[in-house]
Order: C-alpha cells, then structure tokens, then sequence
C-alpha cells in the first residue's frame, strides 16, 4: 500500500495526467496502429527461417536430398551444398554456396522497425500521461514532426530496398542454382530442385513496410496539427 503511495505521489509531482481518450483521437489511434504494424514488419522478416533442398544423382549416389538452411540477415554466400555423401561423389563433388548478402536491406527494414516500435511507445506514453506538457512546449510537437517525417521517409526506403532484396532472393534461391554449381555439371552427375520454402512471410513483410510508409506519412497532418508552425499559420490566415 505504501509502495502504490509512493508511486502515486512520485507521478504526481511528475506532472502525470492520464487520459486514455487520446486513443479515440487521430493522434493517438495512429500511433497505435503504428506500434502494431512495425511489429509485424520486423517479425515477419527477422523471423524467416527457410530451406532449399536438391536431389542429386552421381558417381555411388542415387536420389539423395542434399539441403541447405538460410534465414535472416539473408547472407546467402554463407549457405553451403555440402556433399551427399563422403566419398563426395568419388571425388566430383565440390561443396557450393548461394549467390547474394542482402544483409543489409534486412537489417535496415528490421532495425528501422524496432525503432519504430519503441518510439511508438515513447510517443503514447508522452500522449496518454504528459499531454499538457506536450500541447504546452512547443518543442515536443516539433520534435515529433520532424521523427514523423524522417521516419515516414525511412520506411520508403527501407521498404524499397528489401522488396528488390526479396526478389532477388527469391532468384537466387531457385532453380539457377544448379546451372550454375560446378558440382553438378560433373559428368554422369544431375541436381533437380526438390523444394525451396515458400516466401510468402516475405512478401508480408513487404506488405508491413509499405502499409507503415502510409501510416506514418499520413500521420505526419495530425502531428503538424499541434506545432506552433500550425497556429502561426491559422492566426496568419485568421488576421488577414
């Protein structure tokens, strides 16, 4: 009891006033559905975990599935065909990587969502108890205009790098991979693609990053909304 006390005063002084109805409000509502969708944006892509299997026929060797794992930051030069079996392929076998490092779109799509989300909290917390404050400074409002608008610019960027990273490793992934491995084009020696994971949760992930693009481009009105480069404007207009 003492504890909750405590708290309670400490917020007090802090100036705390909450009022959950900024979630009803374009501003608040926004955030939260930004908070949301930069969530499923870096899940869905940091959370792939995918694997390409080839079946390969060679020299002691029949029909035996040779597989290869790969996922997030999607260094694809780093996933290597080893041999199907020891005496690899009797000598015709050399192991072969992937094509492609699409690090660092992932890790920019992905860290840029993380980001997002914690200032997506940052920001409701500030809305949601210190809003007084906020109206009365006129920094915060211009603070948060200017993340809105970088980060609305980001998720533009971001979202167009990885959506051309996500395509060409849907290529690099498919069926040239056997045209070009040394491996199987050794004599009496054939690879076929027996399955490659679908990407599906990266065509989603894409989705999220265009779906934030609009949300926080489309946030950035109702930020405006309360800087003073809005009343000047509004008194400007009013006066005139």
């Amino acid at each position: 009891g003492c504890g909750a006390f405590e708290g309670l005063s400490f917020a007090r002084m802090m100036g705390l006033r909450l009022d959950f109805g900024l979630f009803l409000e374009p501003l608040g509502f926004i955030k939260v559905l930004e908070w949301i969708f930069s969530i499923f944006a870096f899940a869905t892509c940091g959370g792939f975990q995918g694997e390409i299997a080839l079946l390969v026929s060679c020299k002691g060797v029949e029909n035996k599935t040779v597989a290869a794992a790969f996922a997030y930051p999607f260094r694809l030069n780093t996933v290597v065909f080893s041999a199907p079996d020891p005496m690899r392929c009797n000598g015709t076998w050399t192991d072969f990587y992937l094509v492609g490092n699409y690090a660092s779109s992932a890790q920019f799509f992905v860290t840029l969502g993380v980001l997002a989300f914690l200032y997506c909290i940052a920001a409701l917390v500030i809305y949601i108890g210190y809003m007084h404050v906020y109206q009365r400074n006129s920094k915060f409002p211009l603070t948060d205009l200017t993340v809105t608008v970088i980060t609305a610019f980001l998720w533009l960027v971001s979202t167009a790098a990885w959506a051309k990273a996500v395509t060409d490793i849907k290529i690099s992934t498919g069926g040239s991979i056997i045209l070009e491995a040394e491996s199987c084009k050794a004599p009496g020696t054939t690879c076929i693609l027996e399955s490659v994971t679908r990407m599906g949760t990266l065509n989603v992930s894409v989705m999220f990053g265009l779906l934030n693009m609009v949300l926080w481009g489309g946030n950035v009105w109702f930020v405006y909304k309360d800087t003073n480069l809005h009343n000047q404007i509004n008194k400007t207009s009013l006066s005139s």
